[in-house]
């Protein structure tokens, strides 16, 4: 648990973080196409989008408005499932010419050797692979039978790159939550070093399948289960950047619970629209780069992700613990303004009195 004068400590540092909002990570929503059709999708997105895949052209002009590149800035692909487009590595070397690293975010259904090569010609820095569960509980929530095996290779091509900077995300379900284990051995197994896991949130698809979602008991068995991986160096066992987790903070994650939001993160999405992470709800959009200067609104918006205190309302108002999780993650407020989706650290106070 954080002591008070560790709150106090990084409270000040979140403050001086969002007051200077150096953008570190722009995710591109570069086309909304996907080739699974996976229960949980935030996005909700099908093979045959409603809309185009945006023209690199029109990206890269975006990205030329930025001045003053962070050293550590990067720019994650993401989608739908970004491999279908067929120029990504011509987009990666453009972005390699200006000095910006770049990453993907892939389901590892298309992530074959070939490709895997020329991502790395392209200039790939990093990767991130969707493994949910063994076998048959992945290939059900993912919803193809083949995906599985193809995800376990696409582990087995990225973890034998030194070039690569890679990690598994898993969406931790009803269905999976007591093969943890049995995941982790088999990521050990395969040389992979880092795996976030994620819970589901009950938007997009996830809305109406209450398999997806976690009990307050489960939820707790997934922190507890995180706690103890961590005291070993097997692999990096680690808590995502989605919620805050009160009595866990300092156990399950390497930093505090700060939802980043609109302070280093932004998204350029499928329609030009301007805003943070992907799963944000589209109403908080801040422009367009159709119509804006991309960095301009970066540097002048975003006002609402940069004060939080407006999500004071609902469960949240009389909260003990609003200092620290100031309305938990963004992607939580989906609906506009009016209450937040889930509270994790209600999840822990509730079983604790169980």
């Amino acid at each position: 648990m954080l002591s008070s004068v560790k709150k106090y400590v990084f409270r000040k540092f979140r403050d001086s973080e969002t007051k200077r909002h150096e953008l570190n990570y722009l995710f591109w929503e570069c086309t909304t196409r996907c080739n699974l059709n996976c229960l949980h999708c935030g996005s909700d997105c099908s093979k045959d989008s409603l809309h185009p895949d945006m023209p690199a052209e029109d990206f890269l002009k975006a990205i030329d408005t930025i001045k003053n590149i962070p050293q550590n800035f990067t720019v994650v692909f993401t989608g739908g499932e970004p491999l279908l487009r067929k120029d990504i590595e011509f987009c990666g070397k453009e972005l390699r010419k200006r000095g910006f690293k770049w990453s993907i975010v892939s389901n590892g259904h298309l992530y074959d050797k070939e490709r895997h090569i020329s991502l790395l010609n392209a200039g790939i820095g990093a990767l991130t692979i969707s493994l949910d569960g063994l076998k048959e509980s992945h290939n059900w929530l993912r919803n193809n039978e083949k995906n599985f095996d193809k995800v376990i290779n696409a582990i087995e091509l990225a973890s034998s790159s030194h070039r690569i900077n890679f990690d598994i995300v898993t969406c931790v379900n009803q269905r999976n939550i007591n093969e943890l284990q049995q995941i982790r051995e088999l990521l050990i197994s395969k040389n992979a070093k880092a795996w976030r896991l994620f819970t589901i949130i009950p938007i997009g698809r996830a809305a109406h399948n209450s398999d997806l979602l976690l009990t307050d008991n489960q939820f707790v068995q997934l922190m507890d289960f995180i706690v103890e991986c961590r005291k070993s160096k097997e692999i990096d066992v680690k808590f995502s950047c989605e919620g805050y987790v009160g009595k866990y903070e300092s156990l399950v994650r390497d930093s505090y619970f700060f939802c980043r939001a609109g302070i280093n993160i932004g998204s350029i999405l499928i329609d030009g629209s301007i805003s943070a992470c992907p799963n944000i709800d589209r109403t908080f959009s801040q422009g367009n780069i159709y119509t804006d200067n991309f960095y301009e609104v970066w540097k002048d918006k975003f006002q609402v992700f940069r004060n939080r205190k407006w999500t004071k309302i609902g469960q949240c108002e009389s909260c003990k613990d609003f200092k620290d999780c100031l309305g938990n993650g963004f992607h939580n407020w989906h609906g506009g303004k009016k209450n937040v989706l889930v509270c994790h650290n209600e999840k822990i106070e509730k079983n604790a009195k169980n």
